[in-house]
């Protein structure tokens, strides 16, 4: 008979030993219930990193993630539910114009959303920095939200009884130096996506200096992963893999992104946001097998309908003015050519320091604070032209961001001309 307690646990582990059901069911719950202490967990989660986990495993410890704690139920609604995740990156504003958009073409997009923490910015930071919008929402709340054809989006905080479990795994993980797992990042994101209740899930996962997973193939390895473990729980799930060497867009910071979004919903925008979030889109739109063209939606302005409808329901203005921060500070290009590189990770950390981000959870950001980017890597420049424009409330902070921004550009000859595209590839099962 197996062993079942924390110390044969994790030295079964330790030792290169695939767990079984019954010990993956018992140290979560044990962790879950305050009876597994921090540092066992903590042993257990650093042999994970070393050994790692068989489908097999993965799969239970999900399930034994979202069995911790409840799991929401959104079948009886009258329209098809579809949610979308990012694993994380700088400038991705995608999910404000995605989730009216897909809204727009009849689906119901639960869309349980986080803050952001170093380099990546938060969803619900962003759209805080709208006046009045809150991101608590109640699951009743939630129900009306979506079944209103009107809106039929939301995006909010989670509530604490979502996934417990990796709440307090994740907390140990980062401050362990066991973050970086496959199969525990992959339980980690659907514990929360199988949890939340949608029918279906499309998966952005960033590949590149600026994302988590910097190389194709980790960021391959954990789409796979993630799309077996909503498959097996009937999640119909797909992922796209898409670059994250530059930022997304031409804006990094809360109001400025949101601005941006807008953009985007009236029309405009970025072509790398449009392309992306109109991909997104036909991915979501076609898991939740409804037949509608997201272009035509983004065109003809059902989807910034759908925008004004789902910011006013979780009590915004959308017609509010978006904070600005007091001082800005201009980055210009040093010479003739072509802007070749401009570095994810150098915007984000420059970004993060402006006071668009955060180091620990739980600090507050500036609002208006981030940067404007006035060149892409593909673009002309000359000396003297800006190139970026830092915003912040805080002009001390200039300097530092300065400093993460000067290996992060990089200005070539005219036959250098070239833009990195956005989409890398898709997985499927």
């Amino acid at each position: 008979m197996t062993a079942v307690d924390a110390v044969s646990i994790i030295t079964a582990k330790r030792d290169g030993g695939e767990l079984s059901d019954a010990q993956i069911d018992w140290v979560i719950d044990r962790f879950t219930k305050g009876e597994v202490a921090d540092e066992q967990m903590s042993a257990l989660a650093m042999a994970i990193v070393w050994r790692g986990m068989t489908r097999r495993e993965t799969a239970r410890w999900t399930a034994a993630m979202i069995a911790s704690g409840s799991r929401m139920d959104f079948t009886d609604l009258p329209r098809p539910t579809v949610d979308k995740h990012s694993t994380g990156g700088v400038g991705d504003k995608i999910t404000l114009p995605l989730a009216p958009l897909v809204a727009a073409c009849g689906a119901a997009v639960p869309q349980l959303s986080g803050r952001g923490l170093g380099h990546t910015g938060g969803t619900l930071d962003k759209l805080e920095s709208i006046p009045g919008w809150r991101a608590d929402v109640s699951v009743e709340r939630m129900r009306e939200m979506l079944a209103d054809p009107e809106i039929g989006a939301v995006v909010c905080a989670a509530g604490a009884d979502l996934a417990p479990a990796d709440k307090r795994l994740y907390a140990l993980r980062d401050v362990t130096g066991t973050v970086e797992s496959i199969p525990l990042i992959a339980s980690s994101i659907m514990s929360k996506k199988i949890a939340e209740g949608t029918a279906a899930l499309v998966l952005d996962v960033k590949v590149g200096t600026g994302a988590f997973m910097k190389s194709l193939a980790d960021a391959r390895e954990l789409a796979t992963a993630m799309v077996e473990l909503g498959t097996d729980s009937g999640v119909r799930t797909v992922a796209l893999l898409t670059s994250m060497d530059t930022p997304l867009g031409r804006t990094a910071g809360n109001a400025l992104e949101v601005a941006e979004s807008v953009e985007v919903l009236a029309g405009g925008g970025p072509a790398d946001i449009v392309e992306l979030t109109i991909a997104l889109a036909r991915e979501m739109v076609a898991l939740a097998g409804l037949d509608v063209d997201p272009a035509a939606a983004l065109a003809d302005g059902r989807a910034m309908d759908h925008w004004r409808a789902m910011v006013k329901a979780q009590g915004g203005d959308p017609d509010a003015a978006l904070p600005r921060a007091r001082h800005t500070e201009v980055v210009r290009a040093d010479r003739d050519g072509v802007l070749t590189r401009l570095d994810a990770m150098g915007v984000g950390i420059a970004a993060w320091r402006l006071g668009a981000g955060r180091a620990r959870q739980g600090d507050p950001v500036q609002f208006g604070a981030g940067i404007e980017m006035h060149a892409k890597p593909g673009d002309s420049v000359t000396a003297g032209q800006p190139l970026l424009t830092l915003h912040s409330d805080t002009p001390e902070a200039f300097a530092g961001a300065q400093s993460a921004l000067t290996a992060a550009i990089d200005i070539g000859d005219l036959d250098q001309k070239t833009a990195p595209p956005v989409l890398l590839d898709r997985i499927a099962r």
